[in-house]
């Protein structure tokens, strides 16, 4: 038998992409390990199975046992078809609409496994574990798995998400069960009346709607901050009612507030961009944003609560017009003078504070000066981790922590500090950051549902001017919700660990023998990982950190301050640090360079440098013959660029490479702004000995890339993969061209940049322009150029038509690739090298624009009333004409657009057919044409442009241009 994987050969991508977004594609049925802890990367459950699986098996394995292995008991693609069908005709399919249960609550029994082909003690190594899917995994399949991150926070994390579960199954449970009872009862008994009750009969707290304040330089008005006044998506907002006392400059200038029914009667905004208004009609002055920080870092920003959101009891009318079941209903209401205890507050966390500071209950850490989210925290006066909550919120969490040791510590006294009751606690310590993620001065109220967002609803600490508190001691909510949901987690993540009974024993329905737990979690470097011997893995699976997309220490700053009050109490050795390592960690930090020249580029060159040395570490714990899989997603070439450099440093070449829809997806809706959902498996292997040394020439082997890249590329679109997706998916077949060569260096010289450029590059990198040299982003750029060749071909099915000109090329494509009009300058950039177009010099400014860092393309209407449309008749770029054409139509007639093509004389012209075929198989269909309105926001112009040349196209070139086949996909679901 051959030492090639299953995965270097075959993935099931269609399956796995659609069992992948499946597996979180409801918000309100994750697997348990989404919402145990807060983590920023996670990859599916399935996914990962499938990477460990297919990284160890054989390449002979039986691939239908593989797909049952990995919990895909049917075909979740054809499914999926059938469910948007329905779905259009207005039908429901119900639960089981695939026919199995999703794909990661299945777990194969030994038998199975063994079956397979999986051979017994195989180690696995994932040294990035962060929120541990990967080596969750690996337990699951009886491996002995490593899972180690230099982070304490995804240390805790593993310890909870892989091992307690395991290890001490049902009776962890129990114990969770019985100290969360006892937490509960003794930390509500330390509250006295900081949460008012509520007025009406029945009614309970639900909520408090703050807004952050600022004093009125010009008139000395208190001025509550929020970008908008709404309360639902109804009409049902705040009017805000100024108080002008003796008028400019007295005391007592304050805004009190009604609620009001409709949109109308809302007050405007009191901030923006921001810059903030003052809501007093004798000033109505606008406050620079400078001055806004100066109040906020000189402590002058304040809390003011607008609104109170309640609940009711009501019974549930039936049908028939009788009462029926009770339920809670929501409501709103404007503060009264009995909400205002922020003195009583103000008063008990004075009395507590010395007694908390000298007992480590309260944060005291400040927040790292190594920071790029400023403009979150340090820029509006949060220097220090606990300014992160208001007096009644900080109050509220020092009560638990002090609660949380007190019973830690009489547990220790009395000897009952067991390894369960030790992981009891660990979990109460989740539940209690849970608290403080939906408790924090971070939060903000999503008007469309009606509900509170967490902090970290967004990878970073963007300043919230209005924000929302929990009652956190009413019956249901707060300490409870928190309690519930914890318990809920750890019974799903003990019933992930217990095999899945079959038919097929002699016991049907007998309980089956969960594998054995063999697991060692670390918190460490990946790049020293001394506790594992030299070629002892089978495989290493990993999930590294993509450059600069997540700050993961500093982030989870916000967590660790207050773990290691909790947790740390039971767990010591992982809270040894004041804050979290933000030297070590992986990623392309920008802040460890402020103030230097280049940062971006100096940031990304220490990204490198760092996961080379972790894929070294990992190349040296592998055993000869051991594969790595690594799962990479990120849209930034530098990042791409980074990654594999770092593993042929390591002495890595890539064997294999698959795409896969890892992220859920929106919907059939045109975006504003275009994202990337793919991750792709890049499966490496240690470079033999003798393909090291001799180095080979770039022109000899960028046609093999090219090769590489068009003999994968349409095998990905028929697995789904489209977009710029598409664009990433190829990279994966032309980087392991690449790596099969490598060393590289170029034959022909590269030409030199321009001075400016040379100027730029030794002020970033002090180093030499080498016109001979090579890296992975040639071949990226060649493996875009397959692409948009292949592409383009597509688009224009007709044969015997003209290229496309540069221009049109890079518009269709952009539409082709991003499916929004809005996008990454630099994605544009690297687009435009492909079809041969100046970005700055040919396209912005005239068929688009650009906004920060982003491009946003113009549709006819934006071209025409910018005066930007060139000749009719297409002789500087045949989008031209197309969109002259569209005006037209829009405008006035479809005769007078057609009249316009005739009289410039390129109705019959092979350039402008092609060109018209290929918009109209990109631009969002409009509600005409498919019936429900595809584009919404900025894309919505789009679809105007799209009706007007589809209708041109039937009056008058249905003979000599195809109905866009995109419009046979909407008439399938229809039909």
């Amino acid at each position: 038998m051959s030492d090639v994987r299953l995965i270097e050969r075959w993935l099931p991508i269609g399956a796995l992409s659609e069992e992948s977004v499946r597996e979180r594609r409801s918000m309100t049925a994750l697997p348990p390990i989404y919402y145990l802890h807060v983590w920023w990367a996670r990859r599916p459950l399935v996914a990962s199975r499938a990477a460990v699986l297919a990284s160890l098996l054989p390449a002979e394995t039986d691939r239908d046992a593989f797909l049952h292995a990995i919990g895909i008991h049917g075909d979740p693609v054809d499914s999926k078809r059938r469910i948007a069908i329905a779905d259009r005709k207005g039908e429901r399919l119900g639960k089981d609409a695939y026919g199995y249960k999703r794909a990661f609550s299945y777990q194969p029994t030994a038998n199975e496994l063994t079956a397979l082909g999986l051979p017994s003690a195989l180690t696995l190594l994932d040294p990035t574990a962060g929120g541990g899917a990967i080596p969750l995994e690996g337990t699951r399949l009886g491996l002995k798995t490593f899972a180690n991150d230099l982070n304490p926070v995804a240390a805790t994390i593993l310890r909870a998400t892989v091992d307690f579960p395991q290890s001490l199954n049902e009776r962890l449970i129990d114990e969770f069960d019985s100290v969360g009872v006892r937490f509960l009862k003794r930390v509500k008994a330390k509250f006295k009346d900081e949460f008012p009750k509520e007025p009406g009969n029945g009614h309970r707290p639900d909520g408090y709607l703050w807004a952050r304040t600022i004093s009125c330089p010009y008139c000395s008005g208190w001025i509550p901050l929020s970008p908008n006044w709404r309360l639902n998506a109804s009409g049902l907002g705040i009017k805000l009612v100024p108080q002008l006392s003796q008028g400019p400059g007295s005391q007592g200038r304050m805004c009190s507030f009604e609620i009001v029914e409709s949109v109308a009667e809302q007050s405007a905004g009191t901030i923006s961009d921001g810059d903030a208004t003052c809501p007093f009609p004798d000033c109505a002055r606008v406050v620079d944003g400078d001055e806004v920080k100066r109040q906020a870092q000189a402590s002058g920003m304040g809390d003011q609560l607008f609104a109170v959101v309640y609940k009711y009891p009501a019974s549930k009318v039936t049908k028939s017009g009788k009462g029926g079941k009770q339920e809670w209903r929501r409501g709103y209401r404007s503060p009264n003078p009995d909400d205002e205890n922020a003195q009583e507050i103000s008063a008990r966390l004075a009395e507590k504070m010395p007694e908390w500071e000298s007992l480590g209950i309260i944060p005291t850490e400040p927040i790292d000066d190594i920071s790029n989210y400023d403009r979150g925290h340090r820029l509006y006066g949060m220097t220090q981790w606990r300014d992160m909550f208001s007096p009644r919120q900080l109050l509220g969490h020092c009560l638990a922590v002090e609660t949380f040791r007190e019973m830690v510590e009489e547990d220790r006294s009395t000897g009952q500090l067991s390894d369960a009751r030790r992981a009891a606690y660990v979990y109460l310590s989740f539940s209690l950051d849970k608290l403080r993620d939906y408790n924090s001065r971070m939060t903000r109220w999503i008007v469309q549902r009606e509900v509170m967002a967490n902090t970290f609803d967004s990878h970073n600490f963007s300043i919230k001017w209005s924000y929302v508190e929990m009652a956190v001691t009413v019956e249901g909510l707060g300490f409870d919700w928190v309690v519930r949901q914890t318990k809920k987690c750890i019974k799903e993540l003990v019933e992930l660990s217990t095999p899945t009974a079959t038919s097929d024993g002699p016991l049907f329905g007998a309980q089956v023998s969960r594998p054995k737990l063999d697991v060692v979690i670390s918190s460490k470097s990946g790049a020293s990982l001394d506790h594992i011997v030299d070629g002892s893995v089978d495989a290493v699976v990993m999930d590294p950190p993509y450059g600069a997309n997540v700050m993961y220490a500093e982030l989870s700053d916000f967590f660790y301050v207050w773990l290691k009050r909790t947790a740390g109490i039971v767990m010591p050795e992982l809270f040894i640090r004041r804050l979290t390592d933000k030297q070590s960690e992986a990623v392309a930090n920008k802040a460890h360079f402020k103030g230097q020249k280049g940062a971006d580029a100096l940031a990304n060159r220490d990204y490198q440098e760092k996961m080379a040395a972790i894929f070294a570490e990992s190349r040296r714990v592998l055993k000869p013959n051991g594969i790595m899989t690594v799962m990479f997603t990120h849209k930034d070439t530098s990042a791409w660029d980074a990654l594999t450099k770092g593993l042929i440093e390591a002495g890595f070449i890539i064997t294999a490479s698959w795409p896969v829809n890892t992220e859920a997806e929106g919907s059939l809706h045109i975006k504003d702004k275009a994202a990337a959902n793919s991750t792709i498996f890049l499966v490496c292997r240690p470079r033999p000995a003798e393909q090291s040394g001799e180095t080979t020439y770039w022109e000899d082997v960028e046609p093999l890339v090219a090769k590489a890249v068009r003999t994968r590329v349409e095998e990905f679109q028929k697995a789904g993969i489209s977009g710029v997706d598409l664009y990433l998916a190829s990279f994966g077949p032309a980087l392991e061209e690449f790596s099969r060569h490598w060393p590289l260096k170029r034959g022909t010289p590269r030409p030199e940049p321009l001075a400016k450029k040379r100027r730029k590059q030794a002020e970033l990198f002090e180093e030499e322009f080498d016109p001979y040299a090579v890296t992975p982003e040639d071949a990226l750029d060649a493996a875009r150029r397959e692409v948009k060749t292949w592409r383009l071909n597509q688009l224009t099915h007709t044969k015997g038509r003209s290229d496309l000109d540069a221009t049109t090329s890079w518009f269709v494509l952009a539409w082709d690739a991003f499916k929004a009009p809005v996008f990454s300058y630099d994605e544009g950039l690297r687009l435009a090298r492909a079809v041969g177009a100046d970005l700055d010099g040919q396209l912005i400014g005239k068929i688009c624009e650009k906004k920060g860092s982003d491009i946003k393309l113009w549709d006819s209407s934006t071209r025409a009333a910018k005066n930007t449309l060139g000749p009719a008749d297409g002789s500087r770029a045949m989008i031209d004409a197309i969109h002259h054409a569209a005006y037209r139509g829009r405008t006035r007639t479809l005769e007078a657009a057609l009249d316009l093509l005739k009289d410039s004389g390129i109705d019959s012209d092979p350039q402008f057919l092609a060109a018209l075929e290929a918009v109209l198989e990109v631009l969002p269909p409009s509600r005409n044409f498919v019936g429900f309105d595809i584009a919404t926001g900025d894309a919505k112009s789009a679809a105007d442009d799209f009706d007007a040349l589809e209708k041109l196209r039937r009056l008058a070139f249905s003979d000599k241009v195809d109905e866009p086949q995109q419009l046979s996909l909407f008439a399938e679901v229809a039909a």
